[in-house]
């Protein structure tokens, strides 16, 4: 097993491994026990009293020495006596030897938390598992604290996972690719599961082991190289995300579309209601009318109709000022005005349509703006 996974096998199998010294203990009880009635019975058998007899094999036992209770004068008692020591002391060796390994265990979970960890684990239901925490977990790890939604994160780096837990984050060390890990992690009772590594064929390995041990879970993998996308989504995977993607998106937006950024910025709210509208396969955009832009001059109506319902307008703002919402098809688009559009489909070509300049119109051997 590989250094990253032992604290990983550690608390998959904590109970088990524990388990095993505690059975040995209680055996080395019971046997312990038997050796020591049976024992006395002998020596009550040989004609001693009771409380002699359970003090001759108390002293053997524990291997004390105090002397002789009796003589031991007779071939039954030293055969008896023999296998006394023998058989007791060879059970207090063993004893000894699971008390300590009991202990041990107890201490080395205690200092790790593994309880504690384990017994927060088991009450999660419906919650969300993080596979990696990057620059793309860290930042759902946040999400999924503010919105107060329940989450663990795997990450087999220790160097992340103790990082992660000072910000005061869920995590379990091990490996995700590892069905033990996503089994003590929750498969079963998770909703959905997050496989953001930055690795291709473990984001596919996880997707094909979680798809497995929880047909029912929502599964969001990441993807970095474009060829990965079809084998994510063929492991199972419900939703892909590619990073690289989005974010040259993005850029261009940013790019080509300034205005957006500026007007809706990071307010929360307006991120929210991005977000639902994200949800319906819509995105807000925001783009300026420009001198001689195609359809600066236009009504917000004719704007709309030949956008051929690519986006309709729901505010206007003006360079003045002054702010229209929900303006009428009668409102006219003026230059330097600033239209906040829903947008279905691509947002990019929806905004072409108000930067691009006026196509010249021929009338006879005359061209028109």
């Amino acid at each position: 097993m590989e250094p990253d996974g032992e604290l990983s096998a550690l608390t998959q199998g904590a109970n088990s491994v524990l388990g095993s010294p505690l059975r040995m203990l209680t055996g080395t009880l019971i046997f312990e026990l038997a050796v020591f009635v049976v024992s006395t019975i002998g020596f009550v058998f040989a004609g001693w009293p009771m409380g002699d007899a359970t003090y001759m094999v108390l002293l053997t036992i524990f291997s004390v020495g105090y002397g002789e209770i009796r003589p031991v004068d007779t071939l039954f008692l030293r055969l008896w006596t023999s296998g006394t020591i023998m058989l007791g002391c060879t059970g207090m060796i063993v004893m000894t030897g699971a008390l300590v390994q009991v202990f041990t265990l107890f201490q080395f979970r205690r200092l790790l938390g593994l309880d504690r960890m384990m017994t927060e684990i088991e009450k999660l239901d419906g919650h969300v598992i993080i596979c990696g925490y990057g620059r793309i977990g860290v930042q759902l790890a946040r999400a999924m604290t503010e919105a107060k939604r329940p989450f663990l994160i795997l990450e087999r780096d220790h160097a992340k996972a103790e990082d992660a837990k000072a910000q005061g984050f869920l995590c379990m060390v091990g490996e995700a690719t590892d069905e033990h890990t996503l089994k003590a992690a929750g498969i079963v009772r998770a909703k959905v599961l997050a496989s953001v590594l930055p690795d291709d064929a473990a984001n596919v390995f996880i997707t094909l082991s979680a798809r497995n041990l929880n047909p029912d879970i929502e599964i969001i993998a990441r993807g970095e190289a474009p060829t990965t996308e079809n084998k994510l989504f063929h492991a199972g995977a419900d939703k892909v995300v590619m990073p690289t993607h989005i974010g040259a998106e993005r850029i261009v937006e940013m790019i080509l579309y300034p205005a957006t950024g500026n007007a809706l910025g990071e307010d929360s709210g307006m991120t929210a209601t991005r977000r639902n509208l994200h949800d319906l396969g819509l995105d807000l955009e925001v783009v300026e009318a420009l001198p001689g832009g195609a359809l600066t001059g236009e009504t917000v109506g004719e704007a709309e109709r030949r956008g051929n319902g690519a986006f309709f307008v729901v505010q206007l703002d003006r360079i003045n000022g002054q702010s229209i919402q929900h303006p009428g098809e009668d409102v006219t688009i003026e230059p330097g005005d600033r239209i906040m559009l829903v947008v279905r489909g691509s947002r990019l070509s929806a905004g072409a349509v108000f930067s691009a300049v006026k196509t010249p119109v021929r009338h006879g051997r005359t061209f028109v703006s």
